[in-house]
Formats: C-alpha cells, structure tokens, sequence
C-alpha cells in the first residue's frame, strides 16, 4: 500500500469527478481512482496508527475496514448522481461500522474536516447520554468546554431539537446539550493541510483534544441503568 502527502492530484480527480459525475466516466477513469484510493488508504492508515498512540483500542483497526465507498445510496435521495465526491473514513475499534463514539475523515471538493463525536444515536441511546450528561454535568462541561477543545472545534455539529426533549423542561440550565440529538464536533479544514508529508499525524494530534469527550460518551453507552 502506497504512502503519500501529497493529495493535489487526489483532489484534482475529486474535482473532475464532480464534473462528470457518471458511472460511464468513471469506469474510464477506474484506474485512476484505485491508484489514489491505494495512496490515501496508506495515509489512512498512518493516521489511524497516530490515533492509536492516544487511543489503544485502534492499535488492530485497518484502514480498509474504516474507508466509505464511493458509491452512492441513491434509493431514497432525490439526488441520483451515482458517486460521491469525496474520500472519507470512520476510525473506530471496529471500523466504519460503529453505534458508539468514533473519529471521522472527510476530504472532499466542497467540504474537508475532522469529526469525532456520536452520530445518528437510536432513542435509547440517546436517552442514556442526556442522563449521563445531566448527572455528570460538571465533568461533562469541563471536558466539552477545555480550552483546546473550544480552540479547534467550536460549537457543535449536527442536529438539535427546537423544544426541549420529552422529561425535561425547556428552561432546564444544560438545555443547550439535552437539545442535541447528536453530540459530534468538527475541525474544518483547507486543502492546504493536506499538502504537508506528515498531514496524518497532525489529523491524529487534533482528533486526539476529543478522546475525553469521546471516552465520556462511550463509557455512558457502556453503563447500566
């Protein structure tokens, strides 16, 4: 698997790609495509590496099992270009497939970023997070609102309810958080950081400033109650 800092030539096919966004045009390209994929999969893999200094449970995790596949799910989407534009990775223990706090790449033409956080959580998970944060609020805030953590990843990513969620009143004081139903934060990024030989190093060491609020989260999913 080849290693690589340099992604110019990653996004320039990302930026053709969104331009003939085909399944005719990929196929014609495919060679093209599986070289790059090859290339950013051994980054990957150096990243995820990095993150297991931090974090030993990713010591095994290969970056094959973490990658998305171009593909699109177009069944239910109005939008039936077949591909995406973009590369992109979910790092966690078990790969791409997790219900639990993981870390997030994207590298894409309109958007690059570093995510970590919990996504999508069914109902009772998410039960079961408000009340850990609820009884654990001091800790929580403490963790969330570090000062590194507020430096490169400001506010919080993803969706929130309007109201307050059904059990608790809307002007409980950790409104703000029991308003989330998911708890994901996010590090934007230029295409210029992708340039440097070490990027996924660096990607590691900013994903990192999240392992506590990620521990909080998972041990919180882990708990009883």
């Amino acid at each position: 698997m080849k290693q690589t800092g340099n992604t110019s030539r990653l996004f320039d096919f990302l930026e053709r790609l969104a331009a003939n966004n085909s399944r005719e045009w990929f196929a014609e390209n495919k060679a093209e495509y599986l070289s790059l994929r090859d290339e950013w999969l051994g980054d990957v893999q150096r990243l995820i590496n990095a993150l297991a200094v931090y974090e030993p449970a990713l010591a095994h995790v290969q970056a094959k099992d973490c990658a998305y596949r171009i593909y699109r799910d177009t069944r239910f989407s109005a939008d039936k270009t077949p591909l995406k534009t973009y590369f992109s990775a979910l790092i966690s223990p078990t790969g791409r497939h997790s219900e639990r706090a993981a870390y997030y790449l994207h590298m894409g033409v309109d958007e690059c970023a570093l995510y970590g956080g919990v996504w999508c959580p069914d109902s009772k998970t998410l039960k079961k997070l408000r009340k850990a944060i609820v009884d654990n609020i001091e800790e929580f805030r403490g963790i969330v609102e570090d000062k590194e953590v507020v430096r490169l990843f400001p506010g919080w990513w993803g969706r929130a309810l309007k109201t307050a969620p059904k059990g608790y009143d809307r002007d409980h004081p950790d409104i703000e958080f029991l308003r989330l139903t998911e708890y994901g934060k996010c590090h934007n990024l230029d295409r210029e950081f992708f340039d440097a030989p070490d990027w996924p190093e660096k990607a590691a060491a900013i994903m990192a400033v999240l392992k506590p609020m990620c521990d909080f989260l998972n041990y919180s999913i882990d708990e009883e109650i």
